[in-house]
């Protein structure tokens, strides 16, 4: 191996706390853990089996290969130039051996040293401290659904709001212990370019562990950015328009949102392409409508590089922000059968569709953006039109969703928008049991690197029939249905095809 396929966090991870790999297990190298004596198996020890199976994920049966000597400098560079252990144990050859001269290796001796040596911000010895980030063009009902649910799971008491939070208390030890959690709200205000200077201050005011859930509306970028330059775990915000990055480590979401759904509706065009048998048959232009501003705007120009057909033209279609709802037919009179619709539009706007539908090859409906299966379509529209849906079915989904929608009646949580509060709800208890699974190491590169252990574990995920990371991946929800409507709202979906991961 050469280069960065040999480095080090590649397998022992960020944070050098380690992982385990079916069978593997890669032991933390940090150097509180190195050079101190590791007997996973007595009772009692500093380092013991409980802990030791927390940090690492091992089963049980993976812990009596783990006892060893202490390291001492000299053994410790032994061990990265052959791969031989303090006690003459050969390592097994997954393990790099390095060729580093006497000055490199006492960097990284002493690198191992200081990494993980004390607990992030926001870590105190009775508190841990989090925070939830509102941007200024989020829908109101969503940010009350929201903050109630948070309001309820972290404790009124625990909750503040304009900076009025309490000092920042930081941890003195490693021993577990029970924390308080308390939460900031972090509202921001003004145009999106200043959004990443309050955050600085806000962070700077209010040391925080993470960011759990938020609420974004048109953009969340400036969010994202603050949180991967700040390397701050943001942890399944309610965004629709994620910043669509795998190669982001700190920012984990949910799905790709409507992003997602361009790429559904591309994998269903590609397959439309492969049923025409002859270029005749195929249609001549996909025409897209959405209003500028919007992230249907962005959504279109997803769609557009997700799939490209010879012969098919692209017509994208934006309504003026201020436009009445009227202009959304005006956009559409000169739609035929040789053409591809889709529809990246609000509630409002799709009342404004015409009775009767166009005569298009097919027509395609955002989900996220219509309101699901709740969108206020005519039945002709809902006969014809697919809509992209990627969520679990809801025939599918009750018993999943049973679960946060019980806990919100136990605790008297009105429910005004079900989607926004399941998700506000399931990322809370994530990050409960995440930070459970941590014991003593509460890291914020330690926190991500958890959860893409264990999230696949869950079986309950609300809305979603499944969320799993893995390293390099920051959505949990990899894919979605394409379903025709009912005739009305309670009538079942019925799913054009399976699930589908683009």
């Amino acid at each position: 191996m050469q280069s960065a396929a040999a480095a080090c966090a590649n397998c022992h991870r960020r944070s050098g706390l380690g992982e385990t790999e079916g069978e593997i297990l890669v032991p933390p190298i940090v150097g509180r853990y190195l050079y101190r004596p590791r007997n996973a198996s007595r009772t009692g020890d500093v380092e013991n089996a409980a802990q030791f199976m927390a940090y690492t994920g091992a089963r049980p049966g993976l812990i009596p290969q783990a006892d060893r000597r202490a390291y001492v400098d000299a053994t410790l560079a032994r061990a990265i130039r052959e791969g031989v252990g303090p006690d003459g144990r050969q390592f097994d050859t997954l393990m790099p051996r390095y060729a580093l001269d006497d000055a490199d290796m006492a960097s990284l001796l002493a690198y191992l040293k200081q990494l993980s040596r004390w607990p992030s911000p926001g870590v105190g010895d009775l508190t841990l401290q989090l925070a939830t980030i509102v941007t200024p063009d989020a829908d109101p009902i969503r940010r009350k659904g929201m903050l109630d649910v948070l309001e309820h799971f972290f404790g009124t008491q625990n909750v503040f709001y304009g900076g009025k939070g309490p000092p920042a208390q930081y941890s003195r030890s490693f021993t577990p212990i029970l924390h308080r959690w308390q939460l900031h709200v972090w509202e921001l205000t003004g145009a999106p370019e200043t959004w990443e200077a309050q955050l600085d201050a806000r962070l700077r005011h209010e040391p925080v562990f993470a960011v759990i859930s938020g609420l974004g509306g048109r953009t969340w970028e400036p969010v994202h950015r603050f949180c991967e330059r700040s390397a701050l775990p943001c942890l399944f915000p309610n965004v629709d328009l994620p910043v669509d990055a795998e190669e982001a480590f700190y920012d984990v979401y949910y799905s790709r949102g409507v992003l997602l759904e361009a790429q559904l509706i591309a994998a269903r065009l590609r397959s439309l392409d492969n049923a025409h048998e002859n270029a005749a048959a195929q249609p001549q232009r996909l025409v897209q409508i959405f209003r500028r501003g919007d992230i249907g705007e962005q959504a279109a120009a997803k769609l557009t590089r997700a799939w490209s057909s010879p012969g098919t033209g692209i017509s994208d279609r934006g309504l003026d922000p201020e436009a009445g709802p009227e202009q959304v037919q005006k956009l559409m009179t000169d739609v035929g059968p040789a053409d591809l619709l889709v529809l990246w539009l609000r509630p409002r706007d799709l009342k404004s569709l015409p009775a009767q539908p166009p005569q298009a090859a097919a027509v395609f409906v955002s989900g996220i953006m219509g309101a699901l299966e709740h969108a206020p379509l005519s039945v002709p529209w809902r006969r014809l039109a697919r809509m992209t849906y990627p969520f679990e079915l809801p025939t599918l989904r009750r018993a999943a969703m049973d679960y946060p929608l019980g806990w919100m009646r136990f605790t008297h949580v009105s429910v005004v928008d079900e989607r926004t509060q399941a998700d506000t709800y399931i990322a809370c208890i994530i990050v409960s049991e995440t930070v459970k699974m941590m014991a003593a190491d509460l890291f914020r590169d330690h926190l991500v690197e958890a959860l893409e252990t264990h999230l696949g574990t869950r079986l309950v995920n609300g809305e979603y029939p499944r969320l799993s990371l893995a390293v390099g991946q920051r959505f949990a929800s990899k894919g979605g249905y394409l379903v025709q409507l009912g005739d009305t709202d309670s009538a079942p979906l019925v799913p054009d095809g399976d699930w589908i991961v683009p």
